[in-house]
């Protein structure tokens, strides 16, 4: 369907906005997080909103859902000035949020969750009894088909987020905000939401759609609001701009949407991986014998949806999780398990480590940023005063030379790290690690929760890395960073790898048939 496509028949012009959002304000301490801002969004369509790190989105979506109070403003559902003081007085307003991260309970049933928190008395057979029917109705209504006494721990990620949305409709919700809902999904799944989220336009629901995808905006939304600093800078319909306009408004200039990148010179063989298995701590086998090599000067890329082996692969390749099998930097084999078998290991071999979960394995949350910028590299020569201390000054000085050219905001590099935005919490650890100069970058999700302009220069970096003849093991859930920033892409289903792929010879429905594990030959 065509952006912008038949939204006058869906509502009538005298009718009230689903939400009327006024001179909203909010900070916290000096931070000016949401500066006198408004927007309106008519019912029955999808409204996207964008902007980059720190400007305010999640803020103003959390104010509407009830997690923040304004500090001014004024909020109108359906016309009617509301009060939104929790979630609960969100949801009694007819709003729902499926957020990033789900809200399950994984060893309960769908119908268990469900009706968790709005249960009907003591005795769950009634309230299970009538979920059971309203899910039946929904699930036909809306495309939502799951089953209602599967555990969420075997459904797969695209399922999962269908009962989000079905605890919502449950809830009797009429507006829904979505917050990066494709993040995990493929392809496939992503354009099945598509079709859900149309259908939920179309049967009059309001849909506010959080995603940093220039390409869902422009195929999904009917209008786009795009935030800057704390301040709105404008709304459009959809149908009347561009990705390259909006990139624009986003960060204030000029953006380079397309990864500028040459043909590539691979060297010698910088890693080399044979047979490679891990088992988690149940004993769970979760790589089953990974074989591959990367070459100086190009960049492998591992796509597949989230959990399929792709993070125990960035473990054991930095030391993190235990390992059997080979693992051969620059012709040395490397320690797989034992004490000698960890992170500084590895990066006295030369590699360098993005990891994905940049909170629990990039970060101490509490620490400083400058403290976070010198783990692994504390014992560098530029950061020692004498032979029993370190320079702490040097090492701010240099963090501070390194938010500037990564544009983290603020660029104060005494604030703890969870005083940033998820954002900005990244570009310290790609700076970080990137800037080491490594033989090898291992980097899981570079641009996750990044901004299109930080986005660009973190492309820009790789490419440069590889162009200087390092080699880059590149893990994305995102096909199209896979697609424009790899030499070759390896796909990954179930711990193994289901085969190699040339970027310009494949195409996203080949590589979205191997991510859901079917290769030539499957039946």
């Amino acid at each position: 369907m065509p952006s912008g496509a038949n939204t006058s028949g869906r509502q009538a012009t005298a009718a009230p906005f689903a939400i009327e959002l006024k001179g909203i304000s909010k900070a916290f301490g000096p931070v000016q997080a949401n500066k006198d801002i408004s927007i309106a969004v008519p019912r029955g369509t999808i409204h996207g909103i964008i902007g980059e790190n720190g400007a305010g989105k999640s803020t103003l979506m959390s104010i509407l859902y009830g997690f923040y109070r304004a500090d001014s403003g004024e909020i109108l559902i359906n016309g009617t000035p509301t009060a939104i003081p929790d979630s609960q007085s969100a949801i009694r307003a007819g709003i729902g949020m499926v957020f990033q991260h789900f809200k399950l309970v994984q060893n309960f049933t769908v119908l268990e969750n469900v009706i968790l928190g709005a249960e009907e008395g003591a005795m769950l057979a009634r309230s299970l009894a009538k979920a059971r029917r309203v899910l039946s109705d929904l699930s036909r209504e809306y495309e939502l088909d799951v089953d209602p006494d599967a555990l969420i721990e075997d459904l797969s990620v695209g399922h999962q987020q269908r009962v989000e949305i079905l605890k919502a409709l449950y809830r009797q919700a009429d507006i829904l905000i979505l917050d990066e809902p494709t993040g995990v999904l493929t392809p496939a799944e992503a354009d099945h939401l598509f079709r859900i989220l149309s259908g939920l336009r179309d049967q009059g629901k309001t849909i506010i759609l959080i995603t940093h995808k220039l390409r869902e905006i422009m195929e999904i939304t009917d209008h786009v609001s795009v935030m800057r600093r704390g301040t709105m800078v404008g709304t459009v319909k959809t149908a009347e701009t561009s990705p390259e306009e909006l990139a624009e408004l986003m960060v204030g200039r000029k953006v380079l949407l397309e990864v500028d990148k040459g043909a590539p010179n691979p060297g010698k063989t910088v890693l080399s991986v044979q047979d490679l298995h891990v088992r988690d701590e149940h004993g769970v086998e979760r790589l089953k014998g990974i074989s591959f090599d990367i070459r100086a000067g190009e960049i492998l890329g591992i796509a597949g949806v989230a959990g399929n082996g792709q993070s125990e692969l960035l473990e054991a390749l930095g030391g993190i999780a235990a390992a059997t099998g080979r693992i051969v930097m620059n012709g040395t084999d490397l320690p797989l398990t034992g004490a000698t078998a960890n992170g500084q290991t590895r990066r006295e071999a030369g590699i360098a480590h993005v990891p994905e979960d940049r909170q629990h394995l990039g970060l101490i949350m509490d620490f400083e940023a400058w403290e976070n910028v010198a783990f692994g590299y504390h014992n560098a020569p530029e950061y020692q005063k004498n032979a029993l201390l370190m320079d702490n000054d040097a090492l701010r000085a240099d963090t501070a030379a390194k938010m500037e050219r990564f544009d983290v905001r603020p660029p104060i590099p005494t604030l703890p790290a969870k005083s940033f935005s998820g954002g900005n919490q990244q570009k310290i650890v790609v700076a970080r690690e990137i800037e080491r100069n490594p033989d090898l970058l291992l980097i899981g999700q570079p641009t996750r929760g990044v901004d299109i302009g930080a986005i660009e220069f973190i492309h820009k970096q790789i490419v440069a890395l590889r162009d200087a003849g390092k080699a880059i093991l590149l893990v994305s859930v995102e096909l199209d960073e896979i697609m424009s920033l790899s030499d070759r892409i390896a796909v990954m289903f179930d711990g193994k790898l289901m085969g190699f792929r040339d970027p310009e010879t494949t195409n996203e429905r080949e590589l979205g048939l191997l991510m859901a594990g079917v290769s030539e030959g499957t039946p």
